[in-house]
């Protein structure tokens, strides 16, 4: 589960991690109103204002309703304010990680300036924590060299990326953030600052059940302080269940309604890019299933696992989650009957096809195991046009003819 800068920074004060104070608003009069406060309390006319999506790149992203306005942008008046908040709510940010359709803003976050000792006086950096599958350790990895060009970086230096990994079930510890900050350059008071942040950045990262966290930048203040200025949090969706207050944070409007109502069903859902719509109980036959169209010269539309419990109600809701895909020009459904009965899926087929109404793709059904002749028997003699197979070899070939 993604979370908003500002949802992943109340999290982080939770571990006393240092982070840039502001206020979410949801509306421009919020927004002014953030602005004054902010202003009165710092001491400074200075103010930065941030779009919040579920993306990367806000910086140098663009509105395509305001194409003057970036995703960022440094503020000094309630004029100011307003302007802002006006061309950011409601408007669609495009950016690097979102593709041209980009991503509705609704709402924004008002932050105190960071950057009002000049140039000279501070750093910025990059820190970011996420898991190694390849050595199945948690990984740190840091640069000197932050902010808005990082991925540049890691593509044409990626010497200046560094690495520290933690084995599983340990804490990160005190030579590994002191060997952090000493990567980083810093010395004295910062470097001492430094491998405290990470140290308590990494226990929030652990005790959250972390998936990736990102600081960016991660900011050395005039007077040394270490400070999160940016922040990206994704949450593993099987530890959120230890965290139910977390899970109370998720933006359903960020993420893809297919996949919302997916999971409202209790479905294993990813869309993807092809036209074959994939309904199968498992997740390793779901993936056997999209190898074999890809095999047979076909392209998945989705990954979709209906579980080993499928029936009547979980077939139509994967029914409908499919067509609601307008790229789908056939759908497949491959059950294997070894808990759940195939003549009960079969008559889920049936029954959701009379729910539904007019399906005006091909469907091919594969069903093999407890009942399977049963199953098949219903579904030829359902007088819909759905035709059944036994192989899945058979199955893919009958969907691929059906789209070509």
């Amino acid at each position: 589960m993604n979370l908003h800068e500002y949802q992943a920074k109340e999290l982080l004060k939770r571990y006393d991690v240092p982070v840039q104070n502001g206020i979410a608003c949801t509306t421009v009069d919020e927004a002014v109103a953030a602005y004054k406060d902010i202003a009165e309390r710092t001491g400074t006319k200075f103010v930065v204002v941030k779009a919040q999506i579920h993306a990367g790149g806000r910086g140098k992203g663009t509105y395509k309703e305001a194409p003057e306005q970036h995703g960022v942008e440094v503020i000094k008046s309630e004029e100011d304010a307003k302007r802002a908040a006006t061309n950011m709510l409601g408007n669609t940010l495009v950016t690097i990680q979102t593709g041209e359709a980009g991503k509705v803003v609704n709402k924004i976050f008002l932050g105190e300036d960071m950057y009002g000792d000049g140039p000279s006086e501070r750093k910025e950096f990059y820190l970011s924590i996420l898991l190694d599958r390849a050595k199945k350790q948690n990984v740190i990895m840091y640069s000197t060299e932050g902010g808005m060009d990082i991925e540049e970086v890691a593509h044409n230096t990626p010497e200046l990326i560094y690495k520290e990994w933690i084995k599983p079930g340990s804490s990160l510890q005190g030579f590994q953030a002191r060997n952090i900050a000493f990567n980083l350059g810093l010395t004295g008071t910062a470097m001492k600052n430094c491998a405290k942040f990470v140290s308590k950045l990494y226990k929030a990262y652990d005790g959250l059940n972390g998936e990736m966290l990102e600081i960016n930048p991660l900011f050395k203040s005039a007077n040394d302080e270490i400070i999160a200025v940016d922040c990206k949090f994704s949450i593993e969706g099987n530890g959120l269940i230890r965290h139910k207050d977390v899970a109370e944070l998720r933006d359903k409007s960020e993420e893809d309604p297919a996949e919302v109502a997916a999971d409202e069903h209790g479905l294993s859902y990813v869309k993807l890019d092809g036209n074959v719509g994939c309904m199968v109980n498992g997740a390793g036959l779901a993936m056997a299933t999209m190898d074999m169209i890809k095999l047979n010269g076909g392209d998945p539309a989705n990954f979709l696992d209906v579980g080993g419990s499928a029936n009547a109600q979980t077939v139509e809701a994967g029914f409908r989650i499919i067509l609601k895909d307008p790229n789908v020009k056939a759908i497949l459904i491959n059950i294997f009957g070894g808990i759940v009965r195939c003549d009960r899926v079969a008559q889920g087929v049936i029954d959701a096809y009379q729910s539904i109404g007019e399906i005006n793709v091909p469907v091919i059904v594969r069903l093999q195991g407890t009942n399977a002749e049963e199953a098949k028997k219903l579904i030829d003699e359902s007088g819909l046009k759905v035709q059944s197979a036994v192989l899945l070899s058979e199955a893919a070939d009958l969907v691929n003819k059906a789209v070509a």
